[in-house]
């Protein structure tokens, strides 16, 4: 593995998926791999399960782990190719990311959208300018568009419980506050369609995520449709892609409760975290024993240090 950025520097997602369980098994006992080798994990934007993760995953690996909050640490920094520096930005991605290469063996980037300019953001620009003048391995700890090493947990913490051979997925569109990006819906979703699960998609109207991932899912309007006979029920906010960064209005009630989930097959409750408490999820069902939010963040680490065990591989 050369970089991880998304579901195709995978591989087989069901083979990456059955190594990492290997991992976890031995989690604790593979300190010599990353001996000597030193991760810089830059975050444009707050986390709290993937900077604990991914530095937990570095250290069981002897990796040197630096962090920088590049937000708050670093020196603004610019973009755009031939741009004239005389405003606030004081260093260039070129020479950053140049620096950046020399000090660390992997680099690990986060960053959101901006919700406003939907062409700035799905073409990655803040990703594959690190890409592109960072000469080390990069991986995405979440970029404008994805969300990797949370949909590879959730595919490890869908492997260790399922009960049957093709799970029905259902990934639900939930209330929120706010506009949020599309990253973790579109991974989870191209994800999991990786994994041959049979996975319906519901949302209200104008809430239909960028085709590109979701091409073998199912897309239903019908929230207890889609439910019904679900294994799994990954429930999820996000703005509009069409009226990008919206929040069109929505009719009916989309809140998951208890009476929706009789529907499914004893279905398993999923969320990346945070999550909003009675705004996206009651607390009967997150604190319910069908609940995997809490199994899915610790698989967090197992998925980051698969990630990082295969890319030491190849250095």
């Amino acid at each position: 593995m050369k970089q991880f950025i998304s579901v195709h520097d995978a591989g087989d997602v069901n083979q990456l998926v059955q190594e990492a369980l290997s991992v976890k098994q031995t989690v604790n006992h593979q300190s010599h791999l990353g001996k000597g080798k030193t991760i810089g994990l830059l975050f444009l934007n707050p986390s709290l399960r993937t900077r604990m993760s991914t530095q937990r995953a570095a250290y069981n690996l002897g990796m040197n782990v630096m962090v920088v909050n590049l937000d708050k640490d670093s020196w603004q920094m610019e973009f755009e190719d031939g741009a004239i520096m005389n405003s606030t930005k004081s260093e260039h991605i070129k020479e950053a990311a140049g620096v950046i290469a020399q000090y660390c063996d992997i680099v690990a980037i986060r960053c959101f959208p901006g919700l406003v300019d939907r062409d700035w953001d799905y073409d990655e620009i803040v990703l594959n300018s690190f890409l592109k003048y960072c000469k080390v391995p990069i991986v995405s700890l979440e970029s404008a568009t994805r969300h990797p090493l949370q949909s590879f947990a959730d595919m490890i913490t869908i492997a260790e419980t399922q009960q049957v051979a093709k799970p029905k997925v259902v990934l639900t569109w939930a209330p929120h506050i706010k506009a949020l990006p599309q990253a973790v819906p579109n991974s989870f979703a191209e994800w999991a369609i990786a994994t041959g699960a049979a996975v319906v998609i519901t949302h209200p109207e104008g809430y239909e995520l960028d085709g590109q991932f979701t091409e073998g899912a199912t897309i239903e309007y019908n929230q207890d449709k889609a439910l019904t006979g679900a294994d799994y029920v990954y429930v999820k906010n996000w703005s509009s892609f069409a009226d990008y960064g919206a929040m069109p209005e929505v009719t009916g009630d989309w809140l998951l409760t208890e009476e929706k989930m009789a529907l499914t097959n004893n279905g398993k409750i999923m969320h990346c975290l945070p999550v909003r408490r009675n705004v996206e999820l009651i607390d009967a069902l997150l604190d319910g024993p069908n609940s995997l939010v809490q199994r899915q963040a610790g698989n967090r680490v197992v998925a980051a240090q698969t990630v990082l065990k295969k890319i030491l591989e190849t250095l």
